[in-house]
């Protein structure tokens, strides 16, 4: 009874605001299955990898796991059987279009959660206007009761735009810090198979900049 009460009473901007909540939570949804289905490497990770490395049996090793560092490493590893040199801008690449695919939505989050509020604050305003035009037309002899009434329907918007917007932004938070994990795991593997293959040249920052998303501002839409 109350929810119904707060869409009557909020009007349009209400209308919206949960629109605002309903595709934010499916972009986050999505977002959260993805990182799932993504995998989580095991702690020995790293040291099995250059163990595979001396080996020779590193492809068919990653083959058994999945996730953007194994698709920067596989890069890297069948570039340099192919002869490439500079190993860094392949990780460049490769890093970038994972990350790309991680942050994929996490600009649409932030809007959302960003103008929430705002739109709140627009019906707020527009409800105070409708208040004070009462009171204008009723020459200023209003009943307190019912201009408290008139105020407390107008912070509604307000309130519902707080409501949608905290969660919102909580939950971007939440994926940019696991979007930053990943990023950072790219980062110290791709740096220890640059190491470990004879073919690498490195050239100056390329190869930490490569997967390094907050300095880049590879952010997808």
């Amino acid at each position: 009874m109350i929810i119904a009460e707060i869409f009557d009473k909020g009007g349009i901007v209400v209308w919206v605001l949960s629109g605002y909540s309903l595709l934010a939570l499916s972009i986050i949804f999505e977002r959260l299955l993805r990182f799932a289905m993504m995998g989580k490497l095991p702690q020995a990770f790293e040291k099995n990898l250059v163990i595979t490395l001396k080996q020779g049996k590193l492809d068919d090793w990653l083959g058994a796991y999945r996730g953007p560092e194994v698709a920067v490493l596989t890069g890297i590893s069948q570039a340099a059987a192919a002869g490439v040199k500079d190993l860094t801008r392949v990780a460049v690449r490769i890093g970038s279009s994972e990350l790309q695919r991680m942050e994929c939505g996490f600009r649409s989050i932030e809007i959302l959660g960003n103008t929430a509020p705002l739109l709140g604050l627009l019906g707020t305003i527009f409800g105070m206007i409708k208040a004070f035009m009462v009171i204008e037309t009723a020459g200023g002899k209003v009943d307190a009761q019912a201009l408290a009434g008139g105020i407390w329907e107008a912070m509604i918007t307000t309130g519902v735009g707080l409501s949608v917007a905290i969660p919102i932004l909580l939950m971007l938070h939440l994926l940019e810090g696991m979007a930053d994990r990943r990023a950072h795991s790219m980062r110290s593997l791709a740096s220890v198979l640059l190491e470990q293959l004879p073919h690498n040249e490195i050239q100056g920052e390329g190869e930490s900049e490569a997967i390094h998303h907050r300095e880049v501002g590879i952010h997808a839409v």
